[in-house]
């Protein structure tokens, strides 16, 4: 594949090398029923002055999933160019379709982006957007921050999340930014070695990679937004790119996890999950975790859910009905680095 064909089917209304600040669009195209030459605008912004790293700065990849938009939305309209050293490049609702429809998935083509990069110029619509940002946007980045919540599905522990880095100088940088960011705990999240996810992509291309987790359940979490405000700019400053006097003091260093193989408990059965713990809760491997109850069949006995890991209880189901496949819940467990 030409990677070269993202730049030439999309284009941008920014230029991302002019110093000071602009906001405006990249367009896909999208030629649909009553729009033959129609695009979809997935808004960008560019902040540039001085000398410094450039840092691309992602939210709304899942569209239902708001602080990290919100967040970075403040962040273009409040920054003076004047106190940036380098360069930040906002993609604040990439997947502006999901966005627009607070989906996860994008209603034109029902795909996760977050399981399409490094996309395809000529695939549907969230391949076409995924392809323009790991064709044309990441080759000009340094640090990639993006910005995830739980979504509809899950609630999770606000954290700051660690993509694992090729080598241990990139990892290295990955956790020194999370740790920045400002949060209890981090969690070295790899989803299942799965390569298709912008933070992969991006550690690919070279990039520190630091990723969030703030909240869920479909809804602006008061305490995530304010900590997601604060974090972002922490990192910004760690890096160099903003004033130190723009931080916020971090009290401690958060505590390290990772989601290992058996981090989640899957549902086998369709009917409504009871789960037994609070998130944050201290759970060991085999103990109880929750029970499937099947309404329509008072005479049933309920299917008990087991925990497969020891450690915290991290993400936990949003809705309470499930179907064979659901994730229930998701235990982080404390990190081990690798050895030297």
């Amino acid at each position: 594949m030409d990677r070269n064909i993202s730049q030439k089917l999309a284009t941008a209304t920014v230029d991302f090398d002019k110093p000071g600040k602009q906001v405006g669009f990249f367009h896909i195209p999208l030629s649909v029923h009553d729009d033959a030459w129609g695009v979809v605008p997935v808004p960008v912004a560019v902040i540039k002055n001085g000398v410094g790293p450039t840092v691309i700065l992602e939210g709304g990849n899942h569209g239902d999933e708001y602080e990290g938009p919100i967040t970075l939305g403040e962040l273009i309209r409040e920054l003076d160019p004047a106190d940036v050293q380098g360069r930040l490049i906002f993609i604040p609702a990439i997947n502006l379709p999901a966005v627009n429809a607070a989906r996860r998935t994008s209603p034109i083509d029902e795909i996760n982006m977050n399981r399409t990069f490094p996309g395809d110029p000529l695939g549907t619509t969230t391949r076409q957007i995924a392809a323009y940002v790991n064709d044309v946007i990441f080759p000009m980045g340094d640090v990639f921050i993006d910005l995830h919540s739980g979504g509809s599905s899950l609630d999770i522990i606000p954290s700051s999340v660690i993509e694992p880095g090729a080598t241990p100088e990139q990892h290295a940088a990955n956790v020194a930014a999370a740790k920045a960011f400002g949060t209890e705990i981090a969690v070295v999240i790899d989803n299942r070695g799965d390569p298709r996810t912008a933070t992969a992509s991006a550690a690919l291309q070279g990039m520190t990679v630091i990723g969030t987790e703030m909240a869920g359940g479909g809804t602006v979490s008061v305490d995530a937004l304010a900590l997601c405000r604060r974090g972002v700019r922490n990192v910004l400053a760690h890096l160099g790119v903003l004033p130190a006097r723009m931080a916020s003091p971090v009290a401690a260093e958060p505590k390290l996890y990772d989601l290992g193989p058996k981090a989640h408990v899957i549902a086998e059965d369709d009917g409504v999950y009871e789960p037994l713990h609070k998130l944050g809760t201290a759970v060991e491997v085999g103990q109880l975790a929750g029970r499937i109850h099947f309404l329509a069949n008072p005479g049933r006995t309920p299917v008990e859910l087991h925990y497969r890991a020891s450690g915290i209880l991290y993400g936990r189901r949003q809705p309470g009905r499930v179907r064979p496949g659901n994730c229930c819940f998701v235990v982080a467990s404390p990190y081990t680095a690798p050895a030297a």
